[in-house]
């Protein structure tokens, strides 16, 4: 029989290696290989084909959801399981359905990990500690769609924030200005002015304020301590 292989991506080295560690001891898993970033996952992702990429929901650029969504776009079969620290409905039912195949609290035993994975290669869908086949989950998040998640909570699914919107939206929570946020992207005023206006209508909200405590509150993007762009 195959082994199930396996890639984990989380921005935290401790938490990362651990969870390596843990599935190295299981006989039918291969480790293809680790990321500490939404694009790095992107791109180990597609250069290996894994059955299975372990995702943190919150990853520096693209975060867990957004990666999820551009392997199913992609038409990857790569089965992707969230994971997170954060207990939030709207998340869950945004990871699951921009396409993943589980969804996981961090503090998951090693042992129900590994269940998920063969789970999820088996054709389940798992949310924390329930398992569904394909028409069950599709119940489920219709259901959860309509009773858990506002119309522009809808929306913002159906269209998405692009790459550099996120991009954006991360300096957005840093107070930053539209010149300030230009400069430090390479790209012109006018064009920053235009993704701003992109991400108040995706978001349903009215002003930058709203769509950085939005984000945040979500886990789609941090205020690090050191600015990314600081070289001090």
């Amino acid at each position: 029989m195959d082994k199930i292989t396996v890639i984990v991506v989380d921005d935290h080295p401790l938490f990362r290696q651990g969870v390596v560690d843990a599935l190295t001891l299981e006989s039918d898993l291969t480790i293809l290989g680790d990321a500490s970033n939404g694009d790095d996952a992107l791109k180990l992702i597609r250069t290996s084909r894994p059955m299975v990429a372990i995702l943190d929901v919150n990853l520096p650029g693209l975060n867990g959801q957004q990666v999820t969504r551009v392997i199913k776009e992609e038409k990857i079969p790569t089965k992707v399981i969230l994971v997170t620290g954060y207990d939030d409905i709207e998340q869950v039912l945004h990871g699951m359905r921009a396409g993943a195949s589980a969804y996981c609290a961090k503090d998951i035993s090693p042992e129900d990990l590994v269940s998920v994975i063969r789970r999820v290669v088996d054709g389940k869908y798992v949310v924390y500690a329930d398992v569904y086949d394909a028409s069950a989950i599709a119940l489920w998040l219709n259901k959860k769609r309509s009773s858990e998640l506002p119309s522009y909570e809808d929306q913002e699914y159906t269209h998405p924030l692009s790459g550099r919107e996120m991009e954006v939206l991360a300096y957005l929570t840093k107070g930053m200005s539209n010149k300030e946020i230009a400069s430090a992207l390479s790209i012109s005023n006018q064009t920053i002015k235009n993704h701003v206006t992109a991400i108040l209508r995706k978001l349903g909200v009215e002003d930058r304020t709203q769509a950085a405590v939005y984000a945040l509150q979500r886990g789609w993007v941090r205020i690090d301590k050191k600015d990314p762009q600081s070289q001090e």
